[in-house]
């Protein structure tokens, strides 16, 4: 399992490079958008985060004190703007309670026990909570996607009722414990599931990964 892990990650690295995701300028830059991508693309989020920071609003103390019809006017590209707009104000009144809005405070938390207080936020689930530990703190948590998850059902390395909890633990029991590495594979997943693992007509004669496939699948497609 290690290797073929391994395997993976070495292919996906030669055929598109270094991700450098998550793309912020700040923390918390990466934390607002991991909660606006929720249901909708990435290019839907850019157009809300340019919004916020068009009204300088990209700011803890700013965002907290930003009326919340403000808010979802601004963030409206991204979607279900009221619902994000709550779980926006929740993880400010989270975050300014429990660490004072410090991000250096925060990432100083134990990891379990930050992930534990995140989930219980509204609104954010294993996959947001994850993204913000990863990609905001550089916690060593692997991100666990729908783009991951169809890549591996396809490649046979889990089955189809596996969970988030059980494909987590695939990548951090196999791989070195490192947010770094982490990060990019995860982000090079993502970036393959985009352009090649497609849900319907998926690309896999052009794909890096086509002679990982099993015999049987790789016929298929």
């Amino acid at each position: 399992m290690k290797q073929r892990l391994r395997t993976i990650y070495k292919k996906l690295y030669a055929c598109f490079g270094p991700q450098n995701w998550w793309p912020a300028k700040t923390p918390f830059e990466v934390i607002a958008g991991a909660i606006l991508t929720q249901n909708t693309s990435w290019s839907n989020v850019e157009l809300a985060i340019r919004n916020l920071k068009k009204e300088k609003l990209l700011s803890v103390p700013s965002l907290s004190k930003a009326a919340p019809s403000r808010i979802a006017r601004l963030i409206r590209p991204a979607g279900y703007y009221n619902i994000k707009t709550g779980r926006l104000i929740s993880f400010l009144k989270f975050f300014l309670s429990n660490y004072a809005g410090s991000i250096r405070r925060m990432s100083l938390q134990d990891t379990q026990k930050l992930r534990s207080e995140l989930l219980s936020v509204n609104g954010i689930g294993q996959e947001t909570a994850d993204s913000i530990l990863l990609y905001a703190l550089s916690k060593p948590v692997f991100v666990v996607d729908a783009y991951t998850k169809r890549i591996l059902l396809r490649h046979r390395f889990i089955s189809n009722g596996a969970d988030y909890k059980e494909i987590q633990k695939l990548f951090m029991e196999n791989l070195k414990n490192d947010a770094g590495l982490f990060n990019e594979y995860h982000a090079l997943l993502v970036r393959a599931g985009k352009k090649f693992c497609l849900k319907n007509n998926p690309r896999c004669a052009a794909c890096p990964l086509k002679e990982s496939l099993p015999p049987d699948l790789s016929r298929a497609f």
